[in-house]
């Protein structure tokens, strides 16, 4: 709890840092490039035009969900992965990105990894503008369970901060572990319904299993509330694994950076 309360702590001390850090960390990221800013959405266009000429052409799987095209379906699901995935890779490497603020400038180590999963977050929230234009423009105008988006983007905003901690301290100290995580990502994708209903797994404790998995969690809450319209209220079960696997993450996060913070500025 002392470790917790420190993070906590210096969180709201440097509140006004991470809010400027993480400002930059967007600039950095698209500065030099001669399309700027339009690669933040380019990137994720590319990847949803691949997948869905593969599924929708190649595959012809393009059957319509719940009255929605088989389009829509998809890039409920899809434009929170891109953040979870850009989090996952950027988190784990956000200490050793920005080591300099370790070795050389009294900066708490803590709050790296919040203010790079900030800027991440930031371009999802544009991402997602896009997306509810292009269910507009499909005819599919906002109703009350939109609302629910902002909530999952919280849970998300929360999991994966706590991810970014326990990895980027991780991978401070070893690169090996920054390796894996890149390795793991591609799996990750597969293994998460982002491509296809978890719900409709007929092997029960295959399903069970994968219905702990955060990303699976946070997909689904998108497309219950874009596509299957019910509130997350209606699938408690996964709230609360949700609740047990957020729990885990943090209580890692926290165990990492108490047995690491003070070896880190030498290893690095």
């Amino acid at each position: 709890m002392n470790t917790l309360k420190e993070i906590l702590r210096e969180h709201w001390e440097y509140k006004k840092q991470i809010l400027k850090l993480a400002k930059s960390d967007i600039i950095k990221t698209y500065k030099g490039a001669a399309l700027g800013w339009i690669w933040a959405i380019a990137k994720p266009a590319v990847t949803i035009a691949v997948f869905y000429f593969a599924f929708s052409v190649g595959l012809k799987s393009n059957k319509p969900v719940e009255g929605y095209p088989y389009f829509l379906w998809l890039i409920a699901g899809m434009m929170p992965w891109f953040y979870m995935r850009d989090t996952i890779i950027a988190g784990a490497d956000s200490i050793r990105r920005y080591k300099y603020l370790v070795t050389k400038i009294k900066y708490p180590v803590s709050t790296i990894p919040t203010y790079v999963n900030i800027s991440q977050f930031v371009i999802n929230v544009g991402l997602n503008v896009i997306m509810f234009a292009i269910f507009m423009l499909y005819g599919r105008m906002p109703d009350i369970y939109w609302l629910q988006i902002p909530f999952y983007m919280i849970l998300m905003l929360l999991f994966f901060n706590a991810w970014s901690l326990f990895a980027g301290m991780l991978s401070a100290m070893s690169k090996d572990f920054l390796n894996l995580v890149k390795a793991v990502v591609t799996a990750l994708f597969w293994i998460s319904g982002i491509m296809y209903n978890v719900n409709g797994i007929s092997i029960g404790w295959i399903k069970t299993i994968m219905l702990f998995n955060p990303i699976t969690i946070i997909v689904n809450g998108f497309r219950n509330s874009l596509i299957y319209k019910e509130w997350f209220w209606e699938n408690t079960g996964e709230l609360v694994n949700f609740a047990i696997m957020y729990a885990l993450m943090l209580i890692l996060a926290i165990w990492s950076y108490r047995k690491l913070r003070k070896e880190i500025p030498d290893v690095l």
